[in-house]
């Protein structure tokens, strides 16, 4: 297979026995891995797709905004308010103190000590110095006296020290501490020889004793049974691991062939059905509807809609000329009743004249 193919030319030298062993183990591999990986894949999917649409809007809306809010709406706005009460009760005290307190304070202490040091200076002018040449005379006439004393009491010290401790020490060394110490070494040299000894004696007889126990047996354990079956191990644990490599690829591509399957079902059995039919059936009918039916209902109904604008009007414009009329003629009524005296109204024959103007004249 195309999988086999990068390892089939470091593998041509392998025996028959390897060859034996490959297959069956890949056989039993594959079949418990194709499952599990499937199983793999179907979690892995379910998971980002819980991640992406459940875990991060739930994150976003439980930790991330709540924060944000918090830090925009009660942080900052408590840190300003602090910081600037924190001004008014700290800062702007703390510079009028030091302004009008301390460094007033500052400049009377140092007037006070300047004035301090002009005293003290005068005081170790006037007063110490003088005592202090008085006391360097005094101590000058006594100097001689104290250096021949100190001269004196070196010397006896010198010369109790040579005969008390230079003079013995040789002595000590060459009849004393020298026999002693060439004895003690003598001892010490031939102790180390005994116990060099018996520690080599102790030591062949140690490494005869493991050398045939341990040693020997544990190299013909080691050529004759460990070799071998370490090797026969080996070749299990590498054909293993290859097929458990061999059928975690071919696992991955059974699951993305049976996750591709439903899709490419989906898309023959609904998704290019329905495409042709919205392309083809769908469409023309769709534009003939809009050219045929719609678009002059449309036109049918804003002139509808134009004409209906129209009587509105009208009927509008009449109830506004017959509101108007209605409140002259109440007003014309109303004028002549509010007068004193009252004015019998001219009558209108059907010719159009007065009652005056259709009254016959007298013949005279």
């Amino acid at each position: 297979m195309e999988l086999e193919k990068p390892e089939a030319a470091a593998r041509e030298a392998e025996g028959c026995l390897v060859a034996a062993v490959r297959v069956p183990v890949r056989i039993v591999v594959l079949v418990l891995v194709v499952p599990v990986r499937v199983l793999w894949d179907v979690l892995v999917a379910g998971g980002r797709r819980l991640r992406d649409r459940v875990l991060r809007p739930l994150g976003r809306a439980l930790f991330v905004w709540p924060w944000v809010r918090l830090w925009r709406y009660v942080v900052v706005p408590v840190g300003r308010a602090l910081a600037r009460l924190g001004r008014v009760l700290v800062v702007v005290p703390l510079v009028r103190v030091y302004r009008w307190v301390l460094t007033p304070v500052g400049r009377a202490l140092a007037w006070v000590a300047r004035g301090t040091g002009a005293v003290l200076g005068r005081v170790y002018a006037r007063v110490l110095t003088p005592v202090g040449r008085a006391c360097a005379w005094v101590l000058g006439g006594l100097g001689p006296v104290l250096v021949a004393v100190g001269a004196a009491l070196y010397a006896g010290a010198a010369r109790l020290a040579r005969w008390l401790v230079v003079v013995p020490a040789p002595w000590l060394y060459r009849w004393a501490l020298a026999p002693v110490g060439r004895a003690v070494a003598w001892c010490a040299r031939g102790l180390c020889w005994l116990l060099g000894l018996l520690v080599t004696g102790i030591g062949v007889v140690l490494y005869r004793v493991c050398r045939l126990l341990l040693v020997l047996p544990a190299l013909a354990l080691w050529r004759w049974v460990l070799v071998p079956v370490g090797r026969a191990l080996a070749v299990l644990g590498r054909e293993a691991a290859d097929a458990l490599r061999y059928a975690w690829r071919v696992g991955g591509r059974v699951s993305r062939a049976l996750g591709r399957l439903p899709a490419t079902l989906l898309r023959w059995t609904v998704v290019t059905p329905a495409r042709w039919t919205y392309r083809t059936v769908l469409t023309p009918v769709g534009r003939l509807v809009r050219d045929a039916v719609l678009r002059p209902a449309g036109r049918a109904a804003r002139a509808a809609g134009r004409a209906a604008r129209q009587v509105l009007d009208a009927a509008r414009g009449t109830v506004r000329r017959t509101g108007a009329d209605i409140r002259r003629a109440l007003l014309v009524e109303a004028a002549p009743a509010a007068r004193r005296e009252p004015v019998v109204a001219e009558t209108r024959t059907l010719e159009g004249r007065t009652g005056r103007e259709a009254s016959p004249r007298p013949r005279g």
